[in-house]
């Protein structure tokens, strides 16, 4: 898949700087809609690895974003995506209604990340040579699709996204595969569970699955103040776990340290 840096669309909004490390508002073309992503960068002038990190269904947030922003201050550039055009899907039929639809549609999805990635890749500051995937819901589905069109990442790291997809594709995957999920999840069951690392593992991929005990589904996430889906839910410990594990999978395929 090829990058178009011309669709990259630079929000006029000011950066906002703290004191290590600066964020911005970025809207850019994808999927028919002007997305609304989040980019947050560390101190310093010199080019850093990156991470595209990709929200739940429901669309970019403040968790995605303070998640950023705590990468930026590791020192990683990093760009959270959004999936609905600047919109949080806060009621559930509204989001079922977008992403069941995008879910099912390798293309769509993969339009969707190469767009951000080509945001995220035109920004001075990022090593285009070292990005990682992270995403959590749809949005490590868009990861791991990313993955299977052949776009060269460094690892590729999903919480909730055990998501499978067309025959033979997952080949293509270059870097290192994590994924986190919930022993309780009825969303990611132990069927598909099963059938993503049957898939990872016919394609020699390198690939790693952690199951939290007791966990449900976007048990990451803290509590929301709207309906969910049944089978959603909050576990702390878990989710401190989860980005943990995310944090060790950065360290180990996107050092910063990295010459």
């Amino acid at each position: 898949m090829t990058t178009n840096a011309t669709n990259v669309m630079t929000a006029t909004t000011a950066t906002v700087t703290n004191a290590t490390i600066s964020m911005r508002t970025v809207a850019y073309p994808a999927d028919g809609l002007t997305m609304i992503g989040h980019l947050a960068l560390p101190a310093g002038v010199g080019r850093r690895p990156a991470v595209l990190l990709g929200p739940e269904g429901m669309g970019l947030s403040d968790v995605e974003r303070c998640r950023a922003d705590a990468l930026a201050e590791l020192g990683y550039v990093a760009l959270a995506f959004d999936l609905n055009g600047g919109h949080y899907l806060g009621d559930p039929e509204e989001m079922l209604a977008r992403c069941l639809p995008l879910l099912a549609d390798p293309d769509r999805m993969r339009g969707i990340g190469q767009a951000a990635l080509d945001v995220l890749r035109a920004e001075p500051r990022t090593d285009p040579a070292r990005i990682a995937a992270v995403g959590y819901g749809t949005g490590g589905a868009v990861g791991l699709e990313l993955g299977r069109a052949g776009v060269g990442l460094r690892a590729i790291g999903t919480v909730n996204a055990t998501t499978t997809g067309r025959p033979g594709e997952a080949a293509r995957i270059r870097c290192p595969v994590w994924a986190g999920v919930g022993s309780e999840d009825p969303i990611m069951p132990p069927v598909q569970r099963d059938a993503f690392t049957a898939e990872m593992q016919a394609a020699g991929v390198d690939w790693r699955l952690t199951v939290y005990g007791g966990a449900l589904h976007a048990f990451h996430h803290p509590p929301v103040d709207h309906p969910t889906v049944p089978g959603v839910g909050h576990h702390p410990r878990h989710a401190q776990r989860a980005w943990r594990d995310v944090l060790d999978l950065l360290a180990e395929c996107l050092p910063l340290t990295e010459d």
